[in-house]
Formats: structure tokens, sequence, C-alpha cells
């Protein structure tokens, strides 16, 4: 593919809570371009409160993609993600020169920037045999199997994911060999510039904004948007931060108080992963969510 230096995506990139969206927007305003959302959940229609998706005013001013245009009911991963962003970004780019991929997602992100690794179908009597002794033997089961079996993955893995965990169990049974030695680390190249943006701030700050926000979230009503979802708890979107905590308050494992909190606690060690996870991508150039003047200079810098 001939590297098109006309044609810009730039990638926007933090933990939750830190203030992507405000920042997708300005930039995407003073660019005149469009929003590509890169956060694996915003993608559920049925899932707004939980997932932050951006205001009706946001929404308004700035046209977004992949913005609640799935269903919880649908399989999705990140494979597909990349798949169905190069097609739109194929058309897109015949209209435009510039578009903004933000998002918390790392996977997702890195599929689109990178592509990611075609890797061997599952037999659907392991899928079954997984999912079994997942909800049999719990979380920690599938944390020692893998542990024990690839120890390089597990490492890197959010463990806290059944899904993550058991798409990796499955491929080691399934070939007898880790999952980390599919990971080929290739990146695909792309037919465009891809200019990376990380934003992050002191930690107190950050964990500030995010009480804040699971706090403004409970107002605004996720607690009622849980419960519309409850029927729905075993299906993978809804084993997301901001849900299960309620789903287990719904089950009487936890009171409101405790499932609030729970909240608040599992943000902040979500945004501790998504930091490691982009803290190793050394292409990244960091800001202050503030600094949309440092930000914007950078871009107009930031061409090959």
């Amino acid at each position: 593919m001939t590297l098109n230096n006309r044609k810009r995506l730039i990638v926007l990139c933090g933990p939750t809570g830190i203030g992507k969206t405000k920042i997708a927007v300005e930039l995407a305003k003073s660019l005149a371009c469009d929003i590509i959302s890169a956060d694996s959940r915003q993608l559920y229609k049925e899932m707004r409160i939980g997932t932050a998706v951006p205001s009706e005013k946001e929404l308004l001013e700035v046209t977004h993609h992949f913005i609640q245009s799935h269903s919880i009911h649908d399989y999705y991963n990140a494979s597909m993600f990349e798949m169905e962003v190069l097609n739109f970004l194929q058309h897109y780019f015949t209209r435009k020169n510039t578009i903004i991929l933000s998002g918390g997602s790392g996977l997702y992100i890195k599929a689109v920037c990178e592509g990611i690794d075609e890797l061997p179908a599952i037999d659907l009597n392991v899928r079954k045999k997984w999912q079994y002794l997942h909800s049999q033997k719990g979380l920690e089961y599938l944390q020692s199997f893998l542990k024990k079996n690839d120890p390089s993955y597990f490492q890197d893995v959010d463990k806290d994911n059944p899904k993550r965990l058991l798409k990796a169990i499955e491929i080691i049974e399934m070939t007898g060999k880790t999952y980390s030695s599919f990971l080929k680390k290739v990146k695909v190249p792309r037919p465009f510039q891809i200019v990376k943006i990380g934003l992050n701030t002191d930690r107190t700050i950050l964990y500030d904004k995010i009480n804040e926000r699971v706090d403004r979230m409970m107002k605004e009503g996720l607690l009622e948007e849980a419960h519309s979802l409850y029927i729905y708890k075993n299906l993978t979107p809804l084993n997301t931060v901001g849900y299960k905590e309620l789903f287990a308050y719904f089950d009487g494992r936890l009171s409101l108080e405790e499932a609030t909190g729970q909240i608040k606690n599992h943000s902040r060690a979500y945004a501790r992963r998504q930091l490691t996870w982009f803290r190793r991508d050394s292409t990244i150039s960091w800001f202050e969510p503030e600094d949309l003047s440092g930000i914007k200079k950078y871009i107009d810098v930031s061409v090959y």
C-alpha cells in the first residue's frame, strides 16, 4: 500500500475519565473532521450512561462513528472493528483528509493502527467446556490455568476480563501451544499517517475525576439503566465496570453504597491497566488533558 501523507488518523487515547471526549470534540471542530469511537462498550446502543457516551450536544456538534452502532446481543470483537473501520476510512478519505480515533480500548486502537493476529478457529465443544468451568469454578480458576500455561501472556492480559482469559485458554487447549506464540507483533502498514496523542495527569487528580464521574452517572440514572439490562447480565458486553457491580446489588450481594464504591475502585484499577498498556507504545506523545493548545500545535507539526 502507498502511504498518502495527506490522509491523517489522529489517535487520542488515555485512561477512563481523563476527558478524551471533550478534547476529541474540540479538536474535531477545529480540524473540521469526524470522530471514530475506539471504546469497546460505547458500541452498544443499550449501554449509554454507564459507558459515558458523548452528550447529545457533543454528538450534534461533531459527527461520531461506531457509537451505539451495535446491540449487546451481537457478537463483536477487535478483528471485526479493524475490518469495519478500515472499510469506513477507505470511503471517508475520499472526502476528507483527517479523522480522529478516540477511546481507551487499547486492543481496538492497536487493531486499527497495526492490525491484530489471525488465530485458529475454536471448536465449539472446547468453548462450551471452558465456559462451563468458568461458571462452576470462577475467574480465579481461569487465572490460575493461564498463569501456569502461558505466564508471558498472563503478565499482560486484563486478569479481570474472563473474555480475554477464555480466548487464550481456548487457543492453548486447541493447539497445545501458548497463546502468546500466536502473537507475531508484526505491524501491518497503513496507507495513511497515524499521529498518536495520549492524555494523562497526576494520579490523584485522575482518581478524583473518576470518582466524580461515577457520582454523576448515578445521578443521571445509571442504576435504572443497569436494572433495565439486569435480565441480560450474563452477556459478555455487560461484564463491564458500572454494570456488574450494580447487578451484584440487585442480587443482594452488595448494598448500593458498596456497589457504588466498587464501581469507583474498579474504574481506578481499569485506568491503571489502560495506562500500563498505552505506556508500552513509544509512538504516543503525552499531554495534560487541559493542554488543548499544546495538542493542536503538536498535530500541526506532526507531518511526514
